[in-house]
C-alpha cells in the first residue's frame, strides 16, 4: 500500500486541512442519512446514522465507521467512506459518541479516547441485527477506543466484526496530547476543538450544577488542562496524566485478535513519527500502514481540487481482503 501525496498540498498541516475544509465548505456531496435513536443502559441515548443497502440485499457487508474527536457522520472521512460503501453495495452506520449527533446528551458524561464499553455495546447490537458480515473503522479519537475495545475483548471481539480498521488514531495518548499544545498546532486544532467542546461542557453544567469548577474550565487553554477538568474526573480518571496512560492502545496491540489494520501517517501534525508502534509492538493480528505522507486523517490524491476516495478504497479494500 502506497500514498503519494499531491504536489499542491505540501506536508502534514496542508494535508490535514484541506480534507476537512471541503466538508466544512458544503463543498463534499451528503448522503440522506437514516437517523435511529437508541436507549443507553444509563438513561442516556446515542444517535446512529445510517446508509442501507441496496433493497434486497440483507446479508450485504455493514460498514460501522467511529467518528473522531468533535466529529460525526458530515466529517469528511464519514462522506468519503458512505460513497465508497454505497459504490460497493454496502450499508454503512455512523454512531455518533454522546453529545456529538447535534444533541445534548442526558447523562454526566461525554465520550473519550478509552470508550471501549461504549464501542462494545453498540458493535454487539448491530451485531444481533445484522444477518451480514460486519467492518469496523474508526477514526483519529474513535480508532483508538476501537483498539482499545479490541484489547479488552481479546478472542470474543472475532464475534461481533470480521475486521476493523484505525486511522490515524493517537494510539500514544500523551505523546499526542503534548504535540497539539504546542506551537502551531495549538495555535490551529487546539483553538478549534475548544471552540465546540468548551461550549458543550458548559452545557453539561447547567444540566448538572456542580459537576465541575467553570472557572477553570474557562482558563482551560489546551487539551491538557479541558481533559483535566472535565474529560477525566467524569469518565473515572484521576487526571489528564491517569487518562492519556490508561485509555492508550499502543501498549496492548499484541492483545488484538482480530484482523486489524493501523493506519497512521508520518507527517501527522500530532499523532508523532516518533510515537507510533513499531512491528514488534503490533502482534500476528495488527498490520501497520504508516505512510510518509497524508496528515491527520487527509489522504488526499489526484489534481485540484483533489479527491478524498483513496482512503477508504485503500482501507475498504484491506477490510475485503479478511472477510
Amino acid at each position: 500500500m502506497n500514498h503519494k501525496a499531491p504536489w499542491w498540498l505540501p506536508g502534514g498541516h496542508a494535508q490535514t486541512i484541506w480534507p476537512a475544509w471541503q466538508s466544512r465548505t458544503g463543498r463534499l456531496p451528503v448522503p440522506l442519512y437514516r437517523r435511529e435513536r437508541w436507549p443507553t443502559p444509563d438513561d442516556d441515548f446515542v444517535d446512529l446514522d445510517w446508509l442501507d443497502a441496496p433493497p434486497g440485499k440483507t446479508m450485504a457487508p455493514l460498514l460501522v465507521l467511529f467518528h473522531g474527536l468533535e466529529g460525526s457522520s458530515r466529517s469528511h472521512y464519514a462522506l468519503a467512506f458512505a460513497q465508497w460503501a454505497q459504490a460497493q453495495g454496502w450499508g454503512l452506520v455512523v454512531p455518533h459518541f454522546r453529545g456529538c449527533s447535534g444533541e445534548i446528551n442526558l447523562a454526566p458524561r461525554a465520550y473519550h479516547s478509552g470508550d471501549f464499553a461504549e464501542i462494545g455495546w453498540i458493535l454487539a447490537r448491530l451485531r444481533a441485527r445484522h444477518a451480514g458480515p460486519l467492518y469496523a473503522v474508526g477514526v483519529s479519537l474513535g480508532g483508538n477506543a476501537l483498539l482499545r475495545w479490541a484489547q479488552e475483548a481479546g478472542s470474543t471481539a472475532a464475534t461481533r466484526v470480521q475486521a476493523l480498521a484505525s486511522i490515524s488514531a493517537p494510539v500514544d495518548l500523551t505523546a499526542s496530547g503534548l504535540a497539539i499544545g504546542r506551537g502551531l498546532n495549538r495555535q490551529v486544532y487546539t483553538r478549534l476543538f475548544l471552540q465546540t467542546m468548551k461550549p458543550k461542557a458548559m452545557q453539561k453544567l447547567a444540566q448538572f450544577p456542580g459537576l465541575f469548577d467553570a472557572k477553570a474550565m474557562h482558563d482551560a487553554q489546551d487539551l491538557y488542562d479541558f481533559d483535566n477538568v472535565f474529560t477525566a474526573p467524569l469518565h473515572g480518571f484521576q487526571n489528564t496524566r491517569d487518562y492519556w496512560l490508561r485509555a492508550s492502545a499502543k501498549p496492548r496491540l499484541a492483545d488484538i485478535r482480530v484482523p486489524t489494520l493501523v493506519v497512521n501517517a508520518l507527517n501527522d501534525p500530532f499523532v508523532p513519527a516518533h510515537s507510533l508502534p513499531r512491528h514488534s509492538d503490533a502482534g500476528a493480528c495488527v498490520t501497520l500502514w504508516q505512510p510518509k505522507h497524508g496528515g491527520h486523517v487527509g489522504f488526499a490524491a489526484g489534481s485540484p481540487p483533489g479527491q478524498l476516495h483513496m482512503l477508504p478504497r485503500t482501507v475498504g479494500g484491506w477490510l475485503l481482503a479478511h472477510r
